[in-house]
């Protein structure tokens, strides 16, 4: 069993990541061994953020706020606000725009070490283990 508190074990560790548009505190990583990880994100307003994670899938669960995905292959724009879930299945590479401070649930698999940040094409590294 494990507990983890964002304000006591992750706010201000090295799991506590500032990406400049965003800020993700990852409560559960590729050490935790459960095969996913689970991040607490927030999206700073007024923000657009290119994101491609070439090798992870990744599931994004609103609790707050407002903003969009706009999935490059086709342009589509798609309208997130809390209580919403966008899954980016295909490794989807997309804008994500935030109108207000959006506060989001990540998963992803396979999980991340902890520390990433996004490359210059909005990738997260393959984590060669």
């Amino acid at each position: 069993m494990k507990v983890v508190s964002l304000k006591d074990d992750i706010q201000g560790s090295e799991k506590d990541v500032d990406g400049g548009n965003w800020i993700s505190r990852r409560l559960i990583v590729k050490d935790d061994g459960m095969g996913y990880s689970v991040h607490d994100t927030i999206i700073k307003a007024g923000t657009e953020t290119h994101i491609w994670y070439q090798n992870h899938l990744e599931s994004v669960y609103c609790i707050e706020g407002e903003g969009e995905v706009i999935t490059i292959s086709d342009n589509k724009v798609w309208p997130i606000k809390k209580d919403e879930l966008y899954a980016l299945d295909k490794n989807d590479e997309h804008l994500l725009r935030a109108k207000t401070d959006m506060r989001m649930v990540c998963v992803f698999n396979p999980p991340i070490s902890g520390n990433e940040v996004h490359d210059e094409n909005g990738v997260y590294p393959v984590d060669e283990d």
